[in-house]
């Protein structure tokens, strides 16, 4: 499968609920965003399929991801739990369905929720599978059950403050496609002097910037906003071409800073 398959620019609705994620999306949409990441957990997969059925947007010009909760893990509960998905988004398949966290404590063998997972890609449930939340020793095991080329994608925390080297040479080193999530650290990275210089240089937003420096190294990104005018402003991150010297200057920033790191839920981080 190609990298191609997942889109470069998508928006996220992770912490949006009831009318907050309806605008999101309706105005997303309405400026030309084509990719929607939602996920069983953020309580708003329903609001998100209104949005998309009252925009207008052709359902199969659009790219829909949702994510598998810890709880629907079981052989027996997954397909099901998809289905529910289905049934809240108004659709009959999404375009990508990822592992939300590996299972905590490995309650369920990763060889069950993936080979449900799995079996809900052959019920034609989802086009694609994948994971979130996966290192590097969980990547090895997934690979071993499913193989790399079905993992569409590992969706993990990857800004300039957290660029995850060890795991993204891995991933690269594997052929397997990064998207990344938090990707502007909660906003952390938006007074961020080195970033703010790049974006004066350009005529660009801090946000600009960092998305751009993101997919320039070929991650998906999925910002999420509830404001119309930086929804716009974030998609135009696409046109922005840094040099590589600005790229060497942003990979100084490092400093492995986590922003989503959930008790209980979180492995142990390369």
């Amino acid at each position: 499968m190609s990298k191609q398959t997942i889109p470069a620019f998508g928006l996220g609705t992770f912490r949006l609920k009831g009318q907050t994620v309806i605008d999101s999306v309706r105005n997303a949409l309405d400026l030309g965003y084509r990719a929607i990441d939602t996920a069983q957990i953020y309580g708003n997969e329903a609001e998100v399929g209104q949005a998309i059925a009252e925009s207008g947007v052709p359902r199969d010009g659009l790219f829909v991801t949702t994510k598998v909760w810890t709880d629907h893990f079981a052989g027996d509960k997954l397909v099901p739990s998809l289905k529910e998905s289905l049934r809240k988004l108004r659709a009959e398949q999404v375009d990508l369905a990822l592992i939300h966290w590996p299972s905590p404590g490995n309650t369920v063998p990763m060889a069950e929720y993936l080979g449900a997972l799995a079996e809900a890609q052959d019920q034609g449930l989802t086009r694609h599978i994948g994971v979130s939340n996966f290192t590097v020793a969980l990547l090895r095991e997934a690979i071993g059950i499913l193989g790399a080329q079905r993992i569409a994608t590992n969706q993990v925390e990857l800004s300039p403050y957290l660029q995850n080297l060890t795991l993204a040479t891995f991933m690269r080193e594997q052929g397997l496609h990064l998207t990344s999530y938090m990707t502007l650290a909660y906003g952390k990275v938006l007074g961020d002097p080195v970033l703010q210089a790049i974006a004066q240089a350009h005529g660009a937003s801090t946000a600009q910037v960092a998305l751009a420096w993101a997919l320039q190294q070929g991650y998906a990104v999925i910002p999420s906003s509830t404001r119309r005018e930086n929804l716009a402003a974030n998609l135009k991150a696409q046109q922005l071409r840094l040099g590589d010297g600005e790229m060497a200057r942003i990979a100084t920033l490092d400093r492995g800073e986590r922003q989503a790191n959930p008790g209980g839920l979180a492995p142990a981080w390369d």
